[in-house]
């Protein structure tokens, strides 16, 4: 020991000479005990006046200046990138994609906040984490951009993903990069293209003539879900104008069922589960199919109707339709024939006939005088009135279902179906399929041709990827860009080897996002979308993390690929995602004008103004447009990566909004409380300085007893901690939580900090715990704190247990806490404190409770009954 400390500081005393002569050669870096110089990977010349690190230096600066922050983020970024363990216990960290923009909007700084977080705290509790970072990057974005500025729309991709790529290697995130996809590239929309024609071969995607909702601006067809409640599309705003196109769709209604079904087996999804059930809606009925047929000769046209009552099927009356459904405005062949036939004002009865592909039943198809059927409908089964009869009829048509219940034969009637591929898939009257064609360019190409003999025919696997063609300019009207590529337009059928041609939609870019997460788990296979033992070693992703924007189309569509995918024996796994966290916007202010409607920079407002009277100031959606945006690497300039990070993690839960505002408590507060840690370091080594090797020994009875209420306050701290960061993600509770424990370390009296082994294992936990929000001030707090290191660095450590003997007898209590004698719910505190009036009001502001009820108030007094677990807060009204 003595030893140690005189070299050490013989050292010190070194590199202070050395840097007078503005020289650097070595890095010296101790530990409690004695280390190798190591050749500084910092350059040799230095300004006498830089500063130093003790990492780099083994020289400990008293304050945690802006320099040092900006300095220990800078050494400690690359040193945590290389420290990731992989052992064998696996965690799937996913956060959702972002589009390639070009720059980061502070939303991404939250939500991969979020997911390095909790990547790093499953890593220090011994968990392989995966935590990927992609690109979804097809779409028309790029496409308009391509288009304004003459560009290919590939080329302003990739630059774009270069810079978000730097951006957010500043922001010092730990993302799995060499498991990086890009959906715009061959070697990953080569598998979206394979799972498509999986789907076709199955009978899940097909075309037909459609009624579609067409974005006269970005001219495109537009899914119902990408309309608003006005009427207007999702991205462009243009009033949204309804076309007759021969489209693609797949079908996911025929797993509506097993899509609801499966809800209930998992976790609470922030209300998105009955987002999800809403959507779908009640899957009481199915649909049948229909042969069409004139003048009893079939047309070759199948059309699909809906049954609320499947098991009826046998006793159905009649085929209806809407006066506005495609057979009376398309191209069918029976258009003639109905228009013929159509009434206005009127039910009308027609000559076309239609032969149920599961009875073998033929019956009349009638155009019914509505303006809707329920939900989404446009062709209903009639069936007859008397539904008493439909047994009768069960046993007359078909001795299938003799002797059976209505509840019987709904089973087993729509299960045949099912088996001859001829419907009955239960589902609901408000769920459509999903429409994947765009007629534009930027997209996974459909891998389809269409042959004049053959028809729609699936581009053979070996022939995949079928690439985009390069094409000379985009303009972003009229038809398809793809209809201009010739060469690449006209082919062979792969089957008759006859003329054929491409089709020339292309996917939405939710088919590409439906599967990405699979891809992330087997990146750079070139043989199969995935392996299988790959996709289930790693499936499903515990904790995914997004916007609750993407609540229902983005997380349907994925849950139904990945129930495809198990039927197809591609996987394990029916569902993809175990937890899903949603987090809510930030929200910058916004100044704007109540009569013309124009947003004004806060810098044009004169607020002693008369026009400031025709102000509206509210909360908004960050937005260059609306000049409350904040460009993340200016903030991390003047903050640091650790105080945006605290701050993100601290201003609110993660489903809530954040209003920025830098005058608020929540970033001097974590400002102030990342200068308090740093303070409990410097004590420490002081303290530690003044003496040799602690000897608790030396302790007196009332410092015993507050090394005990260290150990206490360590193992609640634990406990809490660890379930906030495991159960309900409440980061900002997890932080008050903390903050709370350093106040109680700062507290401890010189002879505790140099003598007891309690304060050392406190700040130990503290470090640790602090580490996965905080990583680079952590680290070098893990490196300046004498006698704490363990084998490496904080993030290389285990996660801080609580200790057996703390657990071994009751030591929580809950306490009922009223607020102006109101009672507002109760608080969980340690045994050891529920008598301390002072410690109970501190436990319960830390708490969710207190800081909703109570982080704003002026509290006058607070009353802890001697006699009874509960506490009475008055405050001012």
């Amino acid at each position: 020991y003595y030893l140690n400390s005189n070299l050490k500081s013989f050292f010190n005393s070194l590199v202070k000479i050395m840097r007078r002569l503005a020289l650097h050669p070595l890095t010296v870096a101790w530990s409690g005990r004695i280390r190798a110089p190591l050749l500084s990977p910092v350059p040799c010349l230095l300004s006498p006046s830089t500063r130093t690190l003790f990492s780099a230096t083994g020289v400990w600066e008293k304050d945690y200046r802006t320099d040092t922050r900006r300095r220990v983020e800078e050494w400690w970024h690359p040193r945590i990138m290389a420290q990731w363990r992989k052992d064998a216990k696996k965690f799937y960290v996913l956060s959702m994609f972002p589009y390639p923009s070009g720059r980061l909007h502070m939303g991404h700084v939250r939500v991969y906040t979020i997911s390095d977080t909790i990547s790093h705290f499953q890593r220090m509790r011994g968990h392989q984490v995966l935590n990927p970072m992609g690109w979804d990057a097809f779409g028309l974005p790029a496409e308009n951009a391509a288009i304004e500025r003459g560009l290919d729309p590939e080329d302003w991709t990739k630059s774009n993903i270069q810079s978000m790529r730097e951006q957010l290697d500043s922001l010092g995130l730990c993302f799995n990069w060499d498991r990086e996809v890009t959906t715009c590239l061959p070697d990953y929309y080569r598998w979206t293209q394979y799972l498509f024609i999986k789907l076709f071969e199955a009978g899940l995607a097909y075309q037909k003539e459609a009624v579609v909702n067409w974005d006269p601006v970005d001219q495109t067809v537009l899914a119902d879900e990408q309309v608003d409640e006005n009427g207007r599309s999702w991205r462009s705003g243009a009033l949204v104008e309804q076309k007759l196109l021969t489209q693609w769709f797949i079908k996911t209604t025929n797993y509506a069922k097993p899509l609801l079904e499966a809800l209930a087996d998992l976790p609470e999804w922030y209300g998105v589960k009955a987002m999800q059930a809403n959507w779908i809606g009640d899957c009481t009925g199915c649909y049948f199919d229909f042969k069409l047929k004139v003048n009893g000769e079939e047309t070759g046209e199948t059309l699909s109707a809906y049954s609320s009552s499947p098991e009826t099927v046998f006793g159905a009356a009649y085929l209806a339709i809407l006066p506005s459904h495609r057979l009376l405005h398309g191209s069918s062949s029976v258009r003639p024939v109905l228009e013929k036939a159509l009434q206005p004002g009127r039910d009308s009865l027609t000559e076309v006939t239609a032969r149920n592909l599961f009875t073998g039943r033929e019956i009349p198809l009638v155009i019914l005088h509505k303006e809707a059927f329920d939900g989404y409908l446009d062709t209903v089964i009639g069936e007859l009135l008397v539904v008493s009869v439909c047994l009768c009829v069960y046993v007359c048509v078909c001795g299938w279902f003799s002797g059976l219940t209505r509840e019987e034969a709904f089973d087993s009637i729509t299960q045949k179906a099912r088996e001859q591929k001829v419907g009955g898939h239960l589902t609901s009257s408000k769920l459509r399929d999903w429409l994947i064609s765009r007629q534009r360019y930027w997209g996974t190409p459909i891998p389809v041709v269409h042959c004049g003999s053959c028809g729609p025919v699936a581009v053979p696997e070996e022939e995949l990827p079928v690439t985009l063609p390069k094409l000379p300019s985009l303009t972003g009207k009229g038809a398809s860009p793809l209809e201009a590529a010739h060469d690449w337009v006209n082919c062979k059928c792969p089957r008759c080897k006859g003329p054929a041609r491409r089709e020339t939609d292309t996917m939405d870019t939710f088919v590409d996002s439906a599967w990405y997460y699979f891809r992330y788990t087997d990146p750079h296979n070139p043989d199969r979308p995935f392996e299988r033992h790959l996709a289930d070693h790693w499936l499903p992703v515990d904790v995914y993390i997004g916007g609750k924007e993407h609540a229902v189309m983005h997380l349907y569509y994925a849950r139904f690929l990945c129930h495809f995918c198990k039927d197809q024996g591609l996987v394990a796994h029916r569902e993809p995602f175990r937890k899903l966290l949603v987090q809510g916007l930030i929200k910058g202010q916004t100044f704007k004008l109540a009569n013309s409607g124009q947003y004004l920079k806060r810098e044009e407002i004169d607020f002693t103004g008369t026009h400031y009277l025709n102000l509206q100031v509210t909360w908004e959606k960050m937005s260059k447009s609306k000049h409350n945006g904040l460009d993340p690497q200016e903030v991390v300039q003047q903050y640091g990566v650790d105080t945006v990070r605290l701050y993100i993690l601290y201003a609110a839960p993660p489903e809530q909004d954040i209003l920025w505002n830098v005058k608020t408590d929540a970033l001097p507060g974590v400002l102030r409380w990342q200068s308090r840690l740093w303070q409990l370091v410097t004590k420490m080594r002081g303290a530690r300085q003044l003496g040799d090797v602690p000897s608790p020994s030396l302790l007196k009875k009332k410092e015993l007893a507050e090394a005990k209420k260290i150990w206490e306050s360590k193992n609640f701290a634990i406990q809490e901690v660890t379930s906030h960061f495991t159960e309900d993600f409440l980061f900002n509770a997890a932080i008050s939580r903390l903050m709370g424990f350093t106040n109680t370390l700062n507290s401890a009296t010189v002879r505790v900090i140099q003598h007891s082994v309690e304060f050392e294992e406190a700040l130990a936990a503290l470090v640790m715990m602090t580490a996965p929000m905080a990583p680079h001030l952590a680290s070098e707090l893990w490196a300046g704190a004498p006698l704490l290191q363990r084998g490496g660095d904080v993030l290389q450590q285990s996660w801080p247990t609580v200790d057996p003997e703390y657990l071994e007898v009751p030591d929580f209590v809950e306490l009922s806490v009223l607020i102006n004698n109101k009672a507002c719910g109760t608080v969980t505190v340690p045994l050891q404190a529920s008598k301390d009036t002072e410690r109970v009001q501190q436990l319960i502001l830390e708490s969710p409770l207190g800081l909703k009820h109570l982080a704003e108030r002026s509290i006058k007094r607070a009353i802890l009954s001697p006699r009874t677990a509960l506490i009475n807060f008055l405050i001012d009204e």
